[in-house]
């Protein structure tokens, strides 16, 4: 398969692609979504049906041959119209304990990593500047199986952080940092955890310590893989933070949006589980039987696959009767799911862990019922993107 990612056997493919989704499957697609009874959910119209359709074409194709066009990456900070980049310092002196060690077999270190800003729309604040009184701000951490996407304003996934700016009166700025991304065999074995989750820990440090932000005024928000570093970042600041090295403490609030909890395959056990029963109403792709699969065993390199089903840091809704995790400690947390996606079942579990160990009062819950992975993404995913978007600023303005 790693031909179709050489040029010009990649161009040649695109272009028959091109040409067959538009004059074969986008008609194929249309005429089976006229009966209701016929679509992935009855309540979807013909056009949502033909635009997840698409999307999990669009995903597939990617995953066969690579992004469409160049990607940022860590490697240097790409211009951009929208926001601004800076570089954010590596912290290895706030590396230790289990970090340390993971960090040693994977043989990863910390290094310096891009991070951009973006602010509300019509306001000029310069990079970096200090906190305006009463200032919060959200750290963002993307999505894309740890494999894909970026933090750089133009990834379909900063379509968050614009509406999150839009609709949180005390939010004036999000930061992201493109964290380095996992690859595995066929192609070069690169960046396997904990890469992302030390970049993630650099960036929050560089916000705390650099730019002078009040931990009790930082939010961390991640989209599927970014939820998944979200909360390992959280983990290991609560789990560390009277140890000798000195952390910055824990932030405010968690905003997790279908956060990727199992990386393993423990809410693969039945037919009925929401990663079979929700196949043809998500865009994650098709899979007949349980397995790990290109993303997973890339970021978990070579920890292996009992990682993906053992460590708490890597999949804490993990059912495998040998987890231990608790959450006690936790900040805030809003979590996301929407009742059409694969991940539904494990975010549930994430979810019914840390109202146990965290109390009811501290975990806020929406299920979009009809709703796709990381639907937030997605500007057409009306009227649920926008209900949730309000979800979340009114919770944020309860905190």
């Amino acid at each position: 398969m790693s031909v179709l990612r050489h040029q010009p056997i990649k161009a040649f493919y695109l272009i028959f692609e091109l040409l067959a989704t538009c004059f074969v499957r986008i008609p194929i697609w249309t005429l089976t979504a006229i009966p209701r009874s016929w679509r992935p959910r009855r309540s979807w119209s013909i056009k949502r049906t033909l635009l997840i359709n698409l999307a999990r074409h669009l995903f597939t194709t990617v995953g066969k041959t690579g992004p469409f066009r160049k990607i940022p990456n860590h490697h240097a900070i790409t211009p951009s119209v929208e926001g601004q980049g800076v570089w954010i310092e590596p912290v290895p002196n706030l590396i230790t304990g289990e970090l340390q060690i993971w960090a040693d077999v994977a043989k990863v270190s910390a290094v310096r990593i891009p991070g951009y800003w973006l602010s509300k729309k019509g306001e000029k604040i310069e990079a970096g500047a200090p906190p305006m009184p009463a200032e919060k701000v959200i750290y963002a951490l993307h999505g894309g199986a740890y494999c894909r996407l970026s933090a750089h304003p133009s990834d379909p996934t900063t379509a968050i952080a614009r509406d999150l700016l839009k609709g949180i009166d005390t939010v004036h700025r999000v930061f992201s940092v493109e964290y380095r991304l996992s690859s595995g065999k066929p192609w070069p074995e690169e960046n396997p955890f904990p890469a992302a989750l030390i970049d993630a820990l650099a960036g929050y440090n560089y916000l705390v310590n650099v730019v002078g932000f009040s931990p009790s005024d930082v939010i961390i928000e991640g989209d599927s893989a970014g939820g998944n570093l979200a909360l390992a970042l959280t983990r290991y600041l609560v789990e560390y933070r009277n140890s000798s090295v000195k952390l910055p403490t824990p932030p405010s609030a968690l905003i997790l949006l279908s956060p990727w909890t199992d990386l393993g395959v423990s809410h693969h056990d039945h037919p009925k589980a929401s990663f079979f029963a929700n196949q043809k109403s998500d865009y994650l792709g098709f899979r007949k039987t349980p397995g790990y699969g290109y993303t997973v065993e890339a970021f978990v390199g070579p920890h292996g696959a009992g990682a993906a089903e053992l460590n708490r840091y890597i999949s804490p809704g993990s059912k495998n009767p040998a987890m231990k995790v608790s959450f006690e400690g936790f900040p805030h947390t809003f979590i996301n799911a929407g009742g059409a996606e694969m991940l539904y079942d494990s975010i549930v579990t994430l979810r019914d862990r840390m109202v146990k160990d965290m109390g009811k009062d501290k975990v806020e819950f929406y299920d979009a019922p009809d709703a796709v992975h990381d639907y937030i993404c997605l500007t057409s995913h009306e009227p649920e993107r926008t209900q949730t978007l309000q979800a979340i600023a009114k919770w944020v303005a309860s905190l």
